[in-house]
């Protein structure tokens, strides 16, 4: 058995109304002036002044940081460390979806450390000790609140970068299942998918072991069931549960063991055509999980056999049954599952134009770090059929 070395960094806190602990949580971890991370949709939403009225119960001073969109970039942690360098927080919230969290990190890093984020790219490169931080995820999709890493993109390249250091990860993640109602229908289905492909990556990448399989397995057995739930009924609570604590457990999973080649076709996507990540790791998926089935067919069986009403007299491939479920997950939610019917998708591009396209998307494929993960390597000329099967 490969050595495992994994440490449970993150105190969570779970159940309807549980943002009402916030302000008790950050007076026990010492903070008296608080940086509160959220994006314009959650303050509009009355989510962070749930958040805030909890924290001035408290007697504590705080500030919020509002100046970020999807996927946060060099240039909203500036933004950030500017108002923290003027405000002085010895405690930081990270309040919202994944891009809350993230740039909430992005922000810890810069603050607590200096330099820039490029100069925390990869793992373990944080110098410093750096401040508390509390997650309160409002979505059910990145894991953020439960792992160490900030994905940041380069404002100038678009390119994303991964920033991961066990300093980063949050002291508590508050898991109120409530905050997710408010979502739009199409942000609960694309951070959904997001949540989906993180618990069946995890389960088959180079590096899993032991720990990561159980998170995998428990969110993976969650999300399946909560999905289709929230999808076709909105208020359904106990669906939401069911998504936000498989949504966690699969960020314990992504710690523990990383993601594979959906993430690394994905992230072009997201840096080229602006293809929100949701549905370009969901898009490409299916595709993986066929491209992997000469190697791990034998786990995907695993998770067939824990997806619900699967018929046990269906003897295709698992890895077939699997595609064709996430498929099916993606075109109940309504999401793309080509990428001709992309918004940002040119279709006057003549084929000369679209294989120069997809031979873009495929060289920046082959850097992506989690590519390395995948239980099969991929070559270039491989992400380019996918690319071109996905088309």
């Amino acid at each position: 058995m490969p050595l495992i070395d994994y440490r449970l960094r993150t105190r969570i806190v779970a159940g309807e109304n549980a943002i009402e602990n916030l302000g008790v949580l950050a007076k026990e971890y010492r903070g008296q002036r608080v940086l509160v991370v959220s994006d314009p949709g959650v303050v509009a939403a009355g989510i962070y002044d749930r958040g805030c009225d909890s924290i001035r119960g408290q007697g504590l001073e705080f500030l919020g940081f509002h100046r970020l969109s999807e996927n946060p970039t060099t240039d909203h942690v500036a933004d950030g460390l500017a108002v923290a360098k003027e405000f002085r927080p010895d405690l930081i919230v990270g309040l919202g979806g994944g891009s809350s969290m993230d740039c909430a990190k992005g922000i810890n890093f810069l603050y607590s450390c200096g330099g820039s984020m490029s100069d925390y790219w990869g793992v373990g490169k944080a110098t410093a000790p750096m401040l508390p931080l509390i997650a309160v995820p409002t979505t059910a999709g990145t894991g953020s609140e439960t792992q160490s890493f900030a994905l940041i993109s380069d404002a100038a390249t678009h390119v994303k970068m991964a920033c991961g250091d066990p300093k980063a990860a949050a002291c508590v993640a508050i898991l109120d299942p409530k905050l997710t109602l408010t979502q739009p229908p199409r942000i609960t289905a694309l951070t959904g998918i997001d949540a989906l492909t993180h618990a069946l990556e995890t389960y088959v990448t180079s590096k899993r072991n032991a720990v990561s399989e159980c998170f995998s397995r428990e969110a993976w057995s969650l999300l399946s069931r909560g999905f289709p739930r929230v999808i076709e009924d909105p208020s359904d609570l106990a669906g939401r549960t069911q998504m936000q604590l498989g949504a966690a457990f699969a960020g314990m999973a992504i710690e523990a063991s990383m993601l594979g080649a959906a993430h690394a076709l994905a992230n072009p996507l997201t840096a080229i055509l602006g293809v929100p990540h949701g549905q370009a790791v969901g898009m490409m998926m299916p595709h993986v999980v066929q491209f992997n089935q000469s190697v791990v067919e034998h786990r995907y069986r695993e998770l067939v056999h824990l997806l619900p009403e699967v018929s046990h007299e269906d003897r295709r491939p698992s890895s077939v049954v699997l595609a064709e479920r996430f498929t099916n997950w993606l075109l109940l939610s309504g999401i793309s599952i080509r990428l001709v019917d992309l918004p940002r998708w040119n279709h006057q591009w003549s084929s000369e134009d679209i294989e120069a396209k997809l031979d873009e998307l495929a060289e920046m494929a082959t850097k992506q770090w989690t590519g390395s993960f995948n239980p099969r390597i991929a070559t270039r000329e491989e992400y380019l059929q996918i690319y071109r099967e996905a088309l």
